[in-house]
């Protein structure tokens, strides 16, 4: 038996002509009331034959007569043997008998499909350039391929292992790529199936030109910008999401499609197709939260993604928290030739926590530019800084801030690098982030100083429901004698989500006449085991150890252990969290709860 690739039409014609003839035999024939049919097949033979096979689609009709029935009975053995074929089953006894029972009709089917075919023999073939020019591509197709020898053979299988060995071709380099031909030659007396396949991977292709599509509001420079592609590079299909990712982060568009045009006669210079779907030029956004570490929230977001000409993007945005109120805005140029972004950005928070109010104020402009593995920032920054008690009270002379405000201007770098399986809900791999700053006395600048500051986490999956995350961060800040002419926002404090739970947010600091005060160093760090009882819930257990201090001399660490519950949503992971502080000996809950509007 050779099994082709062409759709068999012979029972797509024999049940047009069943329904036909349940049409006009209804006219002249008294109809039998629905019948009863019981199967009795394997399990994995079931959801076809129910699915498919005549007696059971129309056993609930109450317009079949007697003849009707008799065909449909008749019928079954050469249908039940071809539904079952696909199954890998050749060689099945059917057997049907139809009884009465109470004045029902009961039609009994029993199905013994034999012995299942088998792969016994698997030739994979590949023509045109990969032959000679991408051997480890070959070879990627014919170890991972799906169906191997003394596998069972079933018809979609056999369809989807050669589907998924064209997508391996097409992936990368071949964007071409066609099945040639392909056969699957049964012998049903032996149970077994041979295999052939051969693949045409067309010409190698390159990229072209960006020809972009859809840019009507903002200018189609912007997407040209931000293409990460080099023209001349191997065609590779993951870079060309890639490049989407990079253009659905913009501001600018709520969808992206990008292609490569597949006409082997332009292989050499693949033109790359990008359609977009842009934005409107004005979005209003609020929002109303809630979280353990600031309380009940307020928000409210404006942009404009050309506000004085073509690409120039503004984006403002208010929150208003019951201990932390903070208000920015920034304004974008489009994307230049590299992806880089340069931009002016002012930003203000007051807070009041643990005995002390502070107010910080910044303004500056950064050159910036986010890509898929890697973010680079550059930045000079004003902040301008105001620290005091709540009840007015004098504070202490040596620790942080002399009474007035005090001010620096940061020339600060920083890197991101990720490898994560996943940006949203990551379960392999790390991000890593470091800044470096500092900032000179005498030039808007109260007091020198070099600042460092570096986070990390990593993800390993321990089996398909087990995730363990490890977390750490540390900062640093130096200077000639001690930090008051510092401003505060430029130092350190720990504690609360994300920090060390069981503990206040930012109420690990350096403490002086019973208020907290930042530090100038800080180290955090977390394990954290998941279990996944369903794809969007789980539970977490972990442990939390930092400290934020201005001497590290007889200084003990926070520590904290609890659980909490993880839940996966459309737009992020909820973490809702009960921890035990064995500083304090108390147990604190940590949530965070949001709905925009």
């Amino acid at each position: 038996m050779v099994c082709t690739d062409k759709p068999n039409r012979r029972w797509t014609y024999r049940a047009a002509h069943l329904l036909a003839g349940i049409a006009l035999a209804a006219a002249v024939q008294p109809a039998l009331a629905a019948f009863i049919v019981e199967l009795d097949v394997p399990a994995d033979l079931r959801e076809p034959l129910t699915e498919h096979l005549d007696l059971l689609r129309y056993r609930d009709r109450d317009d079949i007569d007697a003849q009707q029935l008799d065909f449909m009975v008749g019928a079954a053995p050469e249908q039940v043997q071809r539904l079952v074929s696909t199954a890998g089953y050749f060689s099945p006894k059917t057997t049907v008998r139809v009884e009465r029972r109470n004045g029902n009709v009961v039609v009994l089917l029993a199905v013994d499909p034999g012995l299942r075919t088998a792969v016994a023999r698997l030739d994979i073939g590949v023509r045109g350039a990969a032959a000679t020019r991408s051997p480890e591509q070959i070879e990627r197709l014919r170890r991972d391929w799906d169906l191997p020898v003394g596998a069972p053979f079933r018809q979609a299988a056999w369809a989807d292992a050669k589907q998924e060995g064209l997508n391996v071709l097409r992936a990368r380099r071949y964007a071409a790529a066609r099945i040639a031909g392909s056969e699957a030659v049964i012998n049903a007396d032996r149970q077994q199936a041979w295999l052939g396949v051969t693949y045409d991977s067309g010409p190698l292709f390159s990229i072209g030109p960006t020809v972009v599509d859809g840019a009507r509001r903002y200018p189609a420079s912007i997407a040209e910008n931000l293409n990460p592609l080099a023209r001349g590079e191997d065609y590779n299909l993951d870079r060309l999401r890639e490049y989407q990712r990079q253009l659905l982060r913009t501001p600018y568009y709520s969808h992206a499609t990008v292609d490569i045009g597949r006409d082997p006669a332009l292989a050499g210079a693949a033109p790359v197709l990008v359609e977009l779907t842009e934005n409107p030029l004005q979005r209003l956004r609020a929002g109303i939260g809630y979280t353990s570490d600031t309380g009940a929230s307020l928000s409210g977001l404006y942009s404009h993604n050309s506000l004085w000409r073509p690409g120039l993007a503004f984006e403002s945005e208010l929150v208003l928290e019951q201990r932390r109120q903070l208000a920015r805005a920034a304004l974008a140029l489009p994307p230049r030739p590299g992806g880089f972004i340069l931009s002016v950005r002012a930003f203000t928070e007051q807070t009041r926590l643990e005995g002390v109010e502070q107010l910080s104020r910044q303004i500056g402009v950064q050159r910036a530019r986010h890509g898929e593995r890697r973010d680079t920032e550059y930045a000079l920054t004003y902040y301008r800084d105001r620290l005091k008690r709540l009840d007015d009270a004098e504070l202490p002379a040596d620790v942080v801030v002399l009474p007035g405000d005090h001010q620096a201007t940061v020339a600060s770098v920083a890197r991101t690098w990720r490898r994560v399986d996943d940006p949203v809900f990551p379960r392999s791999g790390y991000t890593v982030s470091a800044q470096l700053g500092a900032a000179l006395k005498g030039l808007l600048t109260d007091q020198s100083f070099v600042r460092g500051y570096a986070s990390a986490n990593f993800y390993r999956p321990l089996g398909r429901r087990h995730l363990l995350l490890l977390r750490g961060e540390a900062g640093a800040l130096g200077t000639k004698g001690g930090n008051a002419a510092i401003p505060a926002s430029l130092l350190f404090r720990a504690g609360g989500t994300g920090s060390v739970r069981g503990y206040k947010f930012r109420s690990i600091g350096t403490v002086r006449e019973g208020r907290l005060y930042p530090a100038k160093f800080l180290v955090t760090a977390s394990a954290e085991y998941q279990h996944w009882f369903r794809p969007a819930w789980g539970g977490a257990v972990f442990y939390d150890v930092g400290l934020a201090t201005d001497r590290w001399r007889d200084k003990d660490l926070f520590h904290a252990v609890g659980a909490g519950v993880r839940w996966r949503t459309p737009v992020g992971r909820l973490r809702v969290d009960l921890a035990y502080g064995l500083r304090n000996k108390e147990i604190r809950p940590h949530l965070s709860l949001g709905v925009a509007f």
